[in-house]
């Protein structure tokens, strides 16, 4: 039985467009260019961050970070980033008496934007918070003590089957590969999307596996 559901954050709430775009107007580069990139370091196994090293083989991607940050030009969220089924989704399932958290691979000023949008969750945690990231045993670990339930009765949902659905399920969690993003369609018919428990390509199918008949 699914006691708690546990989110990915992008790709999986919230669209990454507006942090590529970003990263793009930083490095001087177009937009179209670094969404290359980023595909093709996706297709070939590899970080996404190993985007922004093919524009700049010398980057120190957190000294880049914090200065945008002095610029003003860090990071930042608002509604238009969360993709239509989230707020709906998220209610369904805390209507249907499941425990909703959110846990995944970001910074902690993102944790802060995240919580600003008041989603309908139960708690909310970054591994920029942890010290700890995808796809890190501890990681999983930590998101099953989040969700408040045995691992079995927690279900964990993202886009990345190598990041998201194989290591939550070595942690002994319950998944769901969602089909959304370049990272999600890219390696929807692979066999670590294929392992998953359930597959779903929106998060309104999720809400509807908990609701009654």
């Amino acid at each position: 039985m699914i006691r708690a559901v546990a989110f990915d954050i992008g790709e999986t709430l919230i669209r990454d467009d507006r942090g590529w775009g970003a990263w793009a107007d930083w490095l001087d580069v177009s937009r179209h260019t670094l969404s290359a990139l980023v595909g093709a370091v996706v297709a070939q196994g590899r970080d996404n961050a190993d985007a922004l090293r093919l524009v700049r083989p010398d980057i120190d991607i957190e000294a880049e970070r914090a200065a945008m940050d002095r610029a003003g030009r860090g990071e930042s969220l608002d509604e238009s980033d969360l993709y239509p089924d989230v707020r709906p989704s998220l209610a369904a399932l805390r209507e249907a008496r499941i425990r909703v958290v959110v846990a995944g691979n970001q910074t902690r000023r993102a944790g802060e934007l995240l919580r600003a949008l008041d989603l309908p969750v139960d708690a909310l945690a970054v591994s920029g918070e942890w010290g700890v990231a995808k796809p890190a045993p501890s990681f999983f670990a930590r998101t099953i003590e989040l969700a408040g339930a045995a691992a079995d009765e927690v279900l964990y949902v993202g886009d990345h089957p190598q990041n998201d659905v194989v290591p939550a399920a070595r942690a002994g969690m319950r998944t769901a590969h969602l089909r959304r993003g370049p990272l999600g369609h890219l390696w929807a018919d692979s066999e670590y999307a294929r392992a998953a428990d359930w597959r779903i390509g929106s998060l309104a199918e999720l809400a509807n596996l908990f609701l009654p008949e």
